[in-house]
């Protein structure tokens, strides 16, 4: 087994002096893993690599694929198949392949690169695939005997998708705005972007509502039988375990099934409550949520810099423009008095009588002592303060207004249970609605119009918070619609609208 010191030196070429001539190697030697090629002679690689300028000399690839054995990542062994002569045979001639250690290196190497280039998604595919997963679970524990190998691989399956899905929400959840590359795009880029990743989350969010609630009523309906499942799948890899004593084959299986219980656990957690804590959908439903207004910040900043506002960084830079552009000291200290307010200023107020003859552009330094009083040196001001302000109760302040927040949401909740219940309504026998209903019509009968292509096409969306979904349909052009509102009359072409929970959709 490698010591640490040299499993380091795997990495050493990556640091070296030639590190980029190393890698360009290393390359080869790679690409030659993916093709299933066993070994390389220094011509195969000098004419495969692709070198950033004129190819190099056979003898500097030469040497460098020794240094490279010597540091571990290839090994060489002697090339007799081109030997036609005595001299030929020896001479030194190697074939080069990678080392057991200089593949673990190339693997990490390339792991490390796609991390750091992928890019954080929210996957609606892995959503419905896990549904389909567990609704194809449920069907095999249903059955007298399931089959343990078609167990096994649908739940193999399950796993390698929500990794999948767990992996990129992390991803997405350390960081999502782009807030630094909308700052340095142009607004055609920024408003395109906009429309893009607000619709992106919006249908996210959207299929997240909806299938949670069907992926936890599947794992609600497995949690009485997935013990045993887990059981069989962990007996049957347990057959593959080493040879060993009845003990070890007790070990392998009882590892086998605490794993298979933990991503189940893993499972479970992510669309349910943990005590006070929310669950991992929850979340990631939050954080996408909050993308959207970490964006309309963004693109606030770069409208306010487009606008030609004060920026304190950009005034500081062009400050220092002018500060190099001066001739001389003089200059400077002109720019500095001017730029930082340094002018002479005789109005300190604790020394009147001193400063009564003395002219505004007096230095201080050319002035007569300020006397200072010792309550302002050791206290920070001059004069004692006065007793301090009696504590105000703001019991009867706060439960005031608790009592009228709890007022508004009944009456948002019965204007909400009034619209919202799924029967088609044409918008003429809506009748008189008040301030609340009236707000909540209005809200949503905007997230409807936005979706309109057409003013004779048809809408159907979810709206923003995922909560309610809307279906509205333009009646004949000659329909009026008139709404009574504490506010006036609300009128326009009539429509039938549908305005139905998420809940019961499913």
């Amino acid at each position: 087994m490698r010591s640490v010191s040299e499993s380091a030196d795997l990495f050493r070429h990556v640091s070296a002096d030639k590190s980029e001539f190393y890698r360009r190697i290393m390359d080869v030697f790679a690409a030659a893993k993916r093709q299933y090629r066993l070994q390389l002679r220094p011509d195969e690689v000098l004419a495969e690599a692709e070198w950033s300028g004129a190819p190099p000399r056979i003898e500097e690839v030469n040497g460098a694929l020794t240094q490279l054995t010597v540091w571990g990542n290839l090994e060489s062994h002697p090339d007799t198949a081109r030997v036609s002569s005595l001299s030929d045979f020896y001479r030194a001639r190697f074939l080069y392949r990678l080392s057991q250690g200089g593949e673990a290196v190339e693997a990490a190497l390339s792991l490390f690169i796609q991390t750091l280039q992928r890019r954080a998604e929210l996957q609606t595919v892995a959503l419905e695939d896990i549904a389909n997963r567990l609704r194809a679970l449920q069907t095999l524990a249903g059955e007298r005997e399931p089959d343990v190998a078609k167990v096994h691989e649908t739940l193999r399956d399950l796993v390698r998708v929500f990794e999948g899905l767990a992996e990129n929400a992390q991803a997405f959840m350390a960081g999502v705005a782009r807030s630094i590359e909308l700052q340095q795009a142009e607004s055609s880029a920024v408003s395109t972007y906009k429309r893009q990743l607000i619709d992106y989350l919006e249908r996210f969010i959207g299929d997240l509502v909806r299938r949670s609630d069907t992926i936890a009523s599947h794992i609600l309906a497995l949690d009485p039988r997935i013990d045993v499942l887990l059981q069989q799948v962990a007996a049957r890899e347990a057959r593959d375990a080493a040879p060993g004593n009845e003990t070890d084959r007790v070990e392998a299986h009882t590892s086998h099934w605490n794993a298979w219980r933990e991503r189940w656990k893993g499972l479970h957690g992510w669309f349910f409550r943990s005590g006070h804590e929310p669950s991992q959908a929850e979340l990631l439903r939050a954080r996408a949520r909050s993308a959207i207004p970490q964006l309309l910040g963004a693109i606030a900043a770069l409208n306010e810099r487009r606008s030609g506002r004060s920026d304190r960084s950009a005034d500081f830079r062009i400050l220092a423009n002018w500060f190099v552009a001066c001739q001389n000291d003089g200059e400077a200290h002109r720019l500095a008095r001017a730029a930082f307010a340094l002018n002479p200023a005789r109005h300190f107020a604790l020394n009147t009588d001193a400063d009564a003859d003395l002219p505004a552009t007096t230095r201080w330094a050319d002035a007569p002592p300020l006397k200072i009083h010792p309550r302002l040196r050791e206290y920070g001001e001059a004069t004692p303060r006065g007793p301090m302000a009696r504590i105000r109760d703001r019991a009867e302040a706060r439960a005031r207004l608790a009592r009228e927040l709890a007022e508004e949401f009944l009456q948002v909740e019965a204007a909400r249970r009034r619209l919202a219940n799924g029967q088609p309504t044409r918008l003429s026998d809506l009748g008189e609605l008040d301030g609340h209903a009236f707000g909540l019509f209005l809200g949503l009968l905007g997230e409807a119009l936005t979706e309109q292509t057409d003013p004779e096409a048809s809408v159907s969306r979810q709206t923003g918070d995922g909560l309610l979904h809307i279906d509205l349909t333009p009646l004949a052009a000659e329909t009026r619609a008139e709404i009574s509102t504490p506010h006036g009359i609300f009128s326009g072409r009539d429509h039938l609208i549908t305005i139905t929970p998420t809940q019961d959709l499913h």
